[in-house]
């Protein structure tokens, strides 16, 4: 089961970052906002994706076996299990809600989209972890997790908005993003989760955060190439 028996404070503290994220990235969106009704809607259907993305989690975890994980099995829950079923559920929810609709009608919507179904998902992950572990795990997932689920919806997004507008490369550019993220998600998880070294995992903390700097720069592109933009926003 999932646990949601969370104290008020606790509950904000979980929830903050995700929509703290939501609002910068809705900010960004600049030249042509998104209605609030898809936004709300992406980001709560990413929230309820996390039960099922869970429960499939859990079960994966039992087949594996008891831990303590061998660094082959931690490699197989990053990449095979975490990072394969939660960038997946991610992206179809992209493709299902936001990509063929006419709201999206700029590349930078991919991020937009992508980022607020990821921070629900993150949000409601953050909640049951909370749940769980308490103060301390929600504070430190609040400078982990969090920003991680922001970096891989960025990635997966902006190749999302490239794809919308390059009808010829559609399939390609969807795929490597989905790629991508996954990569980056599984690299992300197995640092974090290998019981080799502790600072294996502050490697990859570091690595997240100067991943975060690089997809600035993607948002930065999709800003400056806006078909909604003018001279006098240069």
């Amino acid at each position: 089961m999932l646990y949601f028996n969370v104290e008020l404070p606790l509950l904000l503290l979980a929830v903050l970052p995700g929509l703290l994220i939501s609002y910068a990235i809705f900010r960004a969106d600049k030249y042509d906002r998104e209605p609030l009704a898809p936004l709300l809607f992406c980001f709560f259907m990413g929230a309820a994706v996390t039960v099922p993305v869970v429960l499939i989690e859990r079960w994966a975890y039992s087949a594996i076996g008891a831990p303590p994980f061998h660094l082959g099995q931690t490699a197989v829950l990053a990449f095979g299990v975490l990072a394969v079923v939660e960038e997946v559920a991610k992206f179809l929810l992209l493709l299902l809600l936001a990509y063929p609709r006419k709201f999206f009608n700029e590349p930078l919507d991919g991020i937009v989209y992508a980022v607020l179904i990821a921070m629900g998902f993150a949000t409601l992950e953050n909640v049951v972890y909370a749940g769980r572990f308490g103060l301390h795990t929600t504070l430190v997932r609040a400078l982990t997790a969090v920003p991680a689920h922001l970096a891989f919806a960025i990635v997966q997004g902006y190749f999302a908005g490239l794809a919308k507008f390059d009808p010829p490369r559609e399939s390609r550019l969807l795929l490597r993003g989905l790629a991508l993220a996954i990569l980056l998600h599984g690299s992300y998880d197995l640092l974090i989760m290998q019981n080799l070294s502790q600072w294996l995992a502050v490697l990859g903390t570091l690595a997240l955060y100067v991943c975060l700097v690089y997809c600035t720069n993607l948002v930065r592109d999709h800003q400056d190439h806006s078909p909604f933009r003018n001279d006098d926003d240069a």
